[in-house]
């Protein structure tokens, strides 16, 4: 009777193993960063090794040390700044400045301004694919990508996009993914050849946004407006599931070293930890507590800590945004 207990108990860890479960999650509140100052905010970006936060603030980036919390630098003239990418073998990083019509470069050592690129309306998501050192900005009024090498800073492509695009991965192995928002497809592009290769349905999604990617299991995690998580295999280019998530979702993330996606739910205060639970079948395993406003997301890969920005907002005036509260700003970081 042991044996066949021990057996039983062996197939079932084996069955958690393969499907990449790590068991029930834990993660909750264990810092907050308070680098200050005014302005929104959208995507942000985290150099692993030189231990710096990068942090999209409308006219500006924020540097802020991943340790500590504290601010280091900004980067002025980010004029509409959405997303930051990063080439760290080139030194270098790139921003999209959304109302400039701009891609802004600068060294990740000095954190200056080195250049200047033409993009096209309103750069919203940016990407640097390392295996083709080329850098993707895409564009969401004109619908298309701007494509440009990242070491001679050449416009090389401006690639037409079916709809608007939105957040967006690499598998480095030459192909990029990116939510196209207003059709509720992920478009697959062939980043050697600069061509959409094809386009997924993602379902019942409605308005996908952030996006996170498994290299592993070649697998992409969309999050959608209408709350829920499409994830897609995009070897197969095959929708797996549909998992219902939390309210106003505009960020999502991956950690390999759990097997973990995540969902940044703005309106609800509150991450979604999505797990597979049994192969193949995916779920919603915690729902820990952020802040109201804590909509975008990024990975600390050497910690493994989540980083989300938010803030305080009073009343709003009828037909206008409500006011955030002065120096409410905050990095809200949770762990295990």
């Amino acid at each position: 009777m042991r044996s066949r207990v021990v057996a039983v108990f062996s197939v079932f860890v084996f069955v958690l193993l393969a499907s990449g479960f790590a068991g029930a999650p834990s993660y909750k509140v264990v810092n907050h960063f308070k680098p200050g100052g005014d302005g929104g905010w959208d995507y942000l970006a985290v150099d692993g090794p030189g231990r710096h936060i990068y942090v999209s603030r409308g006219t500006r980036v924020q540097v802020v040390n991943a340790d500590t919390g504290q601010l280091e630098k900004e980067i002025p003239d980010t004029q509409g700044v959405h997303g930051i990418a990063l080439a760290p073998e080139l030194h270098r990083g790139f921003i999209s400045a959304g109302r400039a019509n701009k891609i802004v470069v600068f060294d990740d050592k000095t954190f200056a301004t080195t250049g200047t690129v033409d993009a096209g309306e309103n750069p919203d998501a940016i990407l640097y694919d390392p295996s083709t050192k080329r850098v993707f900005a895409f564009n969401g009024r004109s619908k298309n990508a701007t494509i440009v090498d990242a070491q001679t800073l050449k416009v090389l492509s401006t690639l037409p996009l079916s709809g608007k695009p939105e957040y967006s991965q690499h598998d480095d192995h030459g192909n990029v993914y990116v939510n196209i928002e207003d059709l509720h497809k992920i478009a697959h592009i062939d980043a050697k050849n600069m061509k959409v290769v094809e386009e997924w349905d993602l379902g019942k999604c409605e308005e996908p946004s952030g996006l996170a990617i498994d290299r592993k299991k070649s697998r992409l995690f969309a999050g959608c407006g209408n709350e829920e998580m499409a994830i897609v295999d995009y070897k197969a280019g095959k929708l797996l599931a549909e998992v219902p998530i939390g309210k106003g979702v505009d960020g999502a993330e991956f950690d390999p070293s759990t097997g973990y996606a995540f969902s940044a739910n703005g309106r609800d205060g509150t991450i979604s930890v999505v797990g597979e639970t049994s192969p193949g079948k995916f779920e919603a395993v915690q729902t820990p507590e952020t802040m109201r406003s804590a909509r975008t997301i990024i990975l600390d890969p050497k910690t493994h800590h989540l980083i989300l920005p938010a803030a305080k907002f009073g009343e709003a005036q009828q037909g206008q945004r409500p006011p955030m509260v002065p120096d409410s700003f905050e990095l809200v970081v949770l762990g295990q």
